[in-house]
């Protein structure tokens, strides 16, 4: 199909007002794949397919229109052919089965953006070689509904008249007890940063901030792992999975020595998960920094996940980053990347 072929018989489909009128347009579209399907052409088979859905989308209409103009009677602008009694008798005479009505109808009562993405979808599969199309765009219609579902989402928080984040991520002052502060606390995160007891860290008020339906991040140490979860649950989230990083230097430890650090994941509303396939790696080795720093590639991983809600920091050191904001003791205020605010404690 050559570009002016696509623009008449797009033209062509805008001014199709009937059912006769639009079920030919789509039967010369099913001809116009076929041949393209054999002449192994697979942009002029994907773009027969695009226009195709687009005309089942007005035969959903329209069909839709049927089933009110024979319940209302004259007035309708469709009518019955001679001798047409029923929904069922119009359709068969133009050639269309009731399942096939039935996916018509469907297809057309999606949201637009629904409708888009399955027409994409469509097309990349067949521009990739796939054989079944149609599978392949359901397929790929439910990552685009993710990703779509996480840009609403992010819009309608950012709409609240107060500030609320999409996803939280807290690195705790944890305080350790040691076996013996006298012999044990030589290494001790006290050393380094203040450190609270860890009833102050669960009723920080960190829920006053977050949207209705958000993503928690919480780092924990090996030692306050059931603490962290403890605090997770408090904080209002429900715990759902974790990453592991793995440094390259070996710590203390009383039954282990400590090689890795836990972030754990939990969530509170309807957060989209990640598409399949777009996962990033659960496990991610890298040379520890300063003491309780954190490698980027978590904070790379969220932004990839949450590219569209509002994020923050909690305990974060130095400026935020870059479209974060940034909330701790040592978090800095700055004008380019993010801002640092108060966290109602």
């Amino acid at each position: 199909m050559t570009l002016l072929k696509y623009d008449m018989a797009c033209q062509e489909l805008a001014e199709a007002a009937s059912l006769d009128e639009v079920k030919n347009v789509t039967d010369r579209l099913k001809a116009w794949e076929h041949y393209a399907k054999q002449a192994h052409n697979p942009e002029l088979e994907a773009n027969a397919w695009m226009i195709r859905k687009r005309a089942e989308d007005k035969l959903g209409e329209l069909s839709l229109e049927l089933e009110k103009a024979h319940k209302v009677g004259p007035g309708i602008d469709i009518q019955l052919p001679a001798g047409g009694k029923s929904k069922k008798d119009v359709l068969s005479s133009f050639g269309i089965s009731t399942s096939a009505a039935q996916r018509y109808e469907q297809f057309h009562m999606l949201p637009e953006w629904e409708k888009r993405a399955v027409i994409k979808a469509g097309r990349e599969a067949i521009m990739s070689g796939k054989s079944i199309a149609e599978i392949y765009a359901i397929q790929q219609y439910k990552k685009r509904r993710r990703d779509l579902r996480e840009v609403e989402l992010g819009k309608r928080i950012m709409a609240l008249p107060k500030t609320k984040f999409g996803v939280i991520v807290a690195d705790p002052e944890w305080r350790f007890e040691p076996w013996s502060r006298e012999t044990g606390s030589d290494r001790s995160a006290d050393n380094h940063y203040p450190t609270s007891q860890l009833q102050d860290i669960k009723t920080r008020d960190v829920a006053s901030i977050a949207a209705d339906d958000c993503a928690l991040f919480l780092w924990a140490t090996q030692p306050m792992l059931r603490q962290a979860l403890d605090v997770m649950e408090t904080w209002g989230f429900e715990y759902k999975s974790n990453a592991i990083w793995v440094k390259d230097r070996i710590g203390t430890g009383y039954w282990f020595r400590n090689q890795h650090e836990q972030l754990l994941l939990g969530t509170r509303g309807d957060i989209p998960c990640p598409s399949p396939g777009d996962q990033w790696w659960s496990v991610w080795e890298e040379a520890r920094r300063g003491h309780s720093a954190k490698p980027d590639y978590f904070l790379e991983l969220i932004e990839a996940y949450f590219p569209n809600l509002p994020k923050i920091e909690l305990n974060r050191r130095g400026p935020a980053r870059r479209g974060w904001s940034a909330w701790g003791l040592e978090a800095e205020p700055t004008k380019d990347h993010g801002s640092a605010v108060e966290c109602r404690a």
